[in-house]
């Protein structure tokens, strides 16, 4: 084999190696919890959090309590929590029965706004928090007595892990159990496709989930009073530099991306 062609191929192999071992050394950030966190704010900017910083993303969204406990367990190296970080770690404890004392720590990306959804055929147009409350609560029974349809209400709501689920209970329904037989789905999206699919349905999800491509026209949005809540990253103590690069950049040049 000639020395030019030993040569060709030897440069060729050097820069493979050099690409697997730069792959390799990619820096990753495991952040689990809120679905909300994950949908609005990580996956519409996770390709381009990728190309101006070179970390890698892992998302999984298992719900504020349980991205808490993985956070306490080592598991992740933040959690995704869209509520306060006191009632964050109350709903760790409210699912997973875990206590914490470790020093966590609230990183504040954004703000988001919970809407009451209703099926698109159903005329209500305006609630009270008296009345959201009697709805969801079991009080009001029937469509007929807020000005709706002959029909009674099916109440739509997310895990008991969900902050979304959480909020809604402490500021609308002041910490009162929701209806007996309400029914209680995994996800946002399921959350959606139920009040699509009952007329006599009734839910309160994060206005960027009604907005998220495939949900249009899914549902109608009620007005009511204000529900907002902030949306985190939690950490234990200051944010690693990996986590504080992710933080820096929705907080700058990555704020376009945020699904409103």
């Amino acid at each position: 084999m000639k020395k030019g062609v030993m040569v060709f191929i030897s440069s060729v192999f050097s820069i493979i190696l050099l690409a697997a071992i730069t792959a390799g050394a990619a820096e990753v950030v495991r952040l689990h919890g809120s679905t909300t966190v994950q949908k609005r704010v990580m996956e519409p900017g996770k390709e381009a959090l990728e190309k101006a910083t070179g970390i890698k993303l892992e998302l999984i969204g298992n719900g504020t309590g349980n991205g808490l406990e993985d956070l306490i367990k080592s598991a992740c190296d933040a959690s995704m929590a869209s509520e306060e970080l006191a009632d964050a770690v109350s709903s760790m404890k409210l699912a997973t029965g875990l206590e914490t004392t470790s020093e966590l720590k609230p990183n504040v990306i954004t703000s988001d706004v919970i809407k009451v959804i209703v099926n698109p055929s159903n005329p209500v147009t305006k609630l009270t928090k008296e009345q959201l409350k009697a709805l969801h609560t079991g009080k009001i029974t029937n469509w007929k007595e807020v000005g709706g349809p002959d029909l009674p209400v099916i109440v739509v709501t997310s895990h008991l892990g969900s902050a979304t689920r959480k909020v809604f209970q402490k500021t609308i329904m002041d910490g009162e159990d929701y209806v007996v037989g309400a029914l209680e789905v995994e996800t946002t999206r399921k959350e959606i496709d139920n009040v699509n699919m009952f007329p006599e349905g009734i839910g309160a999800v994060s206005m960027g989930f009604v907005n998220l491509p495939g949900n249009e026209g899914k549902v109608k949005i009620v007005e009511t009073q204000d529900i907002s809540r902030p949306l985190m990253l939690i950490t234990r103590g200051e944010p690693s530099p990996s986590v504080k690069k992710v933080l820096d950049f929705f907080k700058g040049d990555g704020k376009r991306y945020i699904k409103d």
